[in-house]
Order: structure tokens, then sequence, then C-alpha cells
């Protein structure tokens, strides 16, 4: 078979030994459009938003349930970052691998250097599978949680729980 999206990420899963589920649809540039779509995927949606800091300097891979509308603001006070703003299509590009509309932190297999620092809401945890683009929004990969964790401890980026209420 084969998968839409970048060859890298799933080299990565076979490497590590993760398996995964595979969904094919129409793009799917925001959350809320993959929730017309998901009908048969038994796993939680996430919304994954990239950030760099008022100077530039760092870059943020911010997660969390697809429902969950937060602020810029809310999300500076939580994260104790400083001011942000969402990264240029450059910057995806750069670290990531990915356009806008993409977003994914299966992208950090591209981030050899671990700049992006990944944010995940603590209420994560409580999910059993959890989905994200491989780069493509015409494709959708459900993990199990624990997997998924597995993939963020072998890219080797820091990544921390929030309350991201």
């Amino acid at each position: 078979m084969e998968y839409r999206g970048h060859s890298a990420i799933y080299e990565k899963l076979a490497a590590l030994g993760i398996p995964f589920e595979y969904y094919e649809h129409p793009p799917l540039p925001t959350a809320e459009e993959a929730m017309k779509h998901r009908h048969d995927v038994d796993a939680l949606h996430c919304k994954n938003l990239f950030f760099r800091n008022h100077k530039g300097n760092r870059h943020y891979l911010v997660i969390f349930e697809h429902s969950n509308n937060m602020a810029i603001r809310e999300l500076e006070q939580i994260l104790k970052q400083g001011k942000l703003s969402f990264a240029s299509a450059e910057r995806l590009q750069k670290y990531l691998r990915v356009i806008q509309g993409s977003v994914s932190p299966l992208g950090l297999v591209y981030d050899t250097e671990q700049h992006v620092e990944v944010f995940l809401d603590q209420r994560l945890k409580d999910c059993d599978k959890i989905t994200f683009h491989p780069n493509d929004n015409t494709a959708t990969l459900a993990l199990h949680w624990h997997d998924f964790i597995r993939f963020m401890d072998a890219m080797g980026n820091k990544y921390s729980f929030i309350d991201a209420h």
C-alpha cells in the first residue's frame, strides 16, 4: 500500500515498531473541517499550532484537543514563553517540512537539532488513541497514546504537559 504523506515519517514509525491506522480523505486544513470527515475514526483528534517567540529564535508546537479554542493570549500565559505569534510558512517548512493546514508533531522527524519545543495538553494523557496528519492533510494516522509518547521520546525534542483548559 502506498501511503500519502512524507515517507520519512512512515520510515521512523516502522523503525520504532509503532503501528498506526491509516485514513485517506479530502484535504482537511483545519481541525473543524476534519471533524466533518471523522465518523469512522475511534481516536481523539488534535489541534496542532506552531508558534514562534517575539525574537523569532524559539519555536513551539502546541497540541490540544480539537474543540479547544484558546486565544493566543491565554497560551502566552500558560506557556510563559513571552509574546507568541504564528510561525511563518518558511519556518514551518524549515523545522517541520510542512505547509500550513498540515501541521503535525510527526514532522519532528525533520527537526534533527531538536529546536522545536512541544507543549501537550495534559488531558491528552487520558485518550487511548490520538490522530495526526503525516505532514499531508489528505491523510490521517491514528496512534496509541503510549506509542505517540515513544515517538516523542525518540525524537529528542523537549516536551511538557500543560493545562490547556
